[in-house]
């Protein structure tokens, strides 16, 4: 019997059916649709399939993260069966859901002295945050302990790549993330932004290319750049997409045929409700590890 638990959030963007195979408890954040509010229960209540068809046709989803009483609970859980937890959180640069856990853990650990309760800031999220995940998941399963998997953790997370293209900015306008003006010359000139996770876990904008098999061919260029030993790069590699599986699928195509060594297929998951919340649909996103993020 396994002496810790891995657990992690719902915005991992990983299916509910591997977290349940993995034995990796998550918490969900909620989301407001059309009125409503729903558990980003990575597809169960609303289908990805419904959820995009949603915002097309106008919807404006807002998200919300996992509150202090949510955490205490979840965290509680585990703490009365004797376990010690290992909590990877979202990234501290796109939510206080890290605080919220940090604070979580400082109301219980004086109740349970004798249990640990670590907690990671992924600084990532949707399947890197995942990928992260998997890989602590790997190491539980070697038979690593919470410490070794912690502090590797922590040592490895800014390895963790994350850089996404959209093709699609009507929610980036609608959203007011981009101004009215540059959504039409952007969809004028087929602009897709190529931007990447910092170093502090925030989105930054590094590229405007035109057209998508333009950005397609970037965006494996730059894995070839950063991957750790290039074109040799044996690690996992995982993809997620918000409604627009083919343009992900062009992506892994790529990238299954220049990197011969990779540890697998590269795995294509959905964007889960919370990101897609904000990214509408169009949005594909790859991850892989590398050389460290610097900026």
């Amino acid at each position: 019997m396994r002496s810790y638990v891995l657990t992690c959030c719902s915005t991992a963007d990983m299916p509910v059916d591997y977290f349940n195979k993995r034995d990796i408890p998550f918490l969900c954040f909620h989301y407001l649709l059309d009125g409503e509010e729903y558990p980003d229960d990575l597809g169960q209540t609303i289908s990805f399939p419904d959820f995009y068809n949603r915002i097309a046709a106008g919807s404006m989803p807002t998200t919300s993260q996992v509150n202090l009483a949510e955490y205490l609970d979840f965290f509680a859980s585990y703490l009365n069966d004797g376990k010690d937890i290992l909590h990877i959180s979202f990234s501290s640069g796109l939510s206080g859901s890290y605080n919220t856990a940090v604070a979580a853990r400082e109301q219980l650990i004086s109740m349970y002295p004798q249990r640990k309760i670590l907690i990671v800031d992924s600084l990532g999220a949707s399947s890197g945050y995942g990928l992260l995940t998997d890989m602590a998941a790997d190491m539980r399963d070697d038979g690593k302990t919470i410490e070794e998997v912690y502090e590797w953790l922590e040592e490895n997370r800014l390895k963790l790549h994350h850089w996404f293209f959209s093709a699609d900015l009507t929610h980036y306008k609608r959203g007011g993330r981009i101004s009215a003006a540059s959504a039409a010359v952007g969809g004028m000139l087929n602009i897709c932004p190529l931007m990447n996770m910092s170093y502090d876990g925030k989105l930054i904008p590094r590229k405007k290319i035109r057209g998508k098999k333009q950005v397609i061919n970037e965006i494996v260029n730059i894995m070839e750049v950063h991957a750790k030993d290039g074109l040799n790069y044996s690690g996992k590699c995982f993809i997620s997409n918000s409604a627009c599986y083919d343009d992900a699928r062009k992506v892994a195509d790529l990238i299954e045929g220049r990197f011969s060594s990779l540890n697998g297929k590269v795995t294509i998951n959905s964007v889960g409700a919370v990101i897609g919340s904000h990214t509408g649909p169009g949005t594909v996103a790859l991850f892989f590890f590398g050389d460290k993020r610097m900026d």
